[in-house]
């Protein structure tokens, strides 16, 4: 019997997976915290001017909401060759325990985690100047701050909490009518 695969989306997968899968529920993994510490410079930004996307920080006493998706064993490889390709902007797969509502026990879930040895790593700022990057960056993927805004509604429609994504957000709307 095959394995069966699970997703952990916590960025752009939330709103817009781009692959097959079988299930997708709101999920969350214990133990990190989302932030926007990564630079990107192939999908919301470009190399001379990086937008910045969520990465994944470990912290013991935090939690992230974001959506686990089960992809069919015969899809697997598939969906696996593609995220490879999507996340190639200095992500690593990681693996993680996925709490789903609908299940009494954690999933194991792939996602994947930006560390702070890769190139596109951008680390800490104040979160105004975060704002000020989202705003300015555009990529082959689009504005910047479309992810950052999706993002933020998509977490808001399954009731889920993020404070850093939420003041963000706020920040960015602000930014967009200046």
């Amino acid at each position: 019997m095959e394995r069966e695969l699970w997703i952990f989306g916590y960025g752009s997968l939330v709103w817009r997976p781009g692959f097959d899968h079988a299930e997708r529920h709101p999920a969350r993994v214990d133990g990190w915290a989302r932030r926007f510490w990564q630079g990107s410079t192939d999908h919301r930004g470009v190399p001379d001017a990086p937008g910045r996307v969520a990465t994944l920080v470990q912290d013991a006493g935090a939690f992230c909401w974001g959506v686990a998706y089960r992809v069919a064993p015969a899809e697997s490889g598939t969906v696996l060759a593609a995220l490879d390709h999507r996340e190639r902007g200095g992500f690593d797969r990681v693996r993680v325990r996925a709490r789903i509502a609908a299940r009494p026990e954690p999933v194991d879930a792939l996602t994947y985690v930006a560390g702070q040895a890769n190139p596109n790593y951008l680390g800490p700022a104040p979160l105004a100047e975060i704002a000020a990057q989202v705003c300015r960056a555009r990529g082959p993927s689009g504005e910047n701050r479309e992810y950052v805004l999706r993002l933020a509604e998509a977490l808001r429609a399954q009731g889920a909490d993020d404070e850093h994504v939420f003041a963000l957000a706020a920040l960015v709307e602000a930014g967009r009518a200046a």
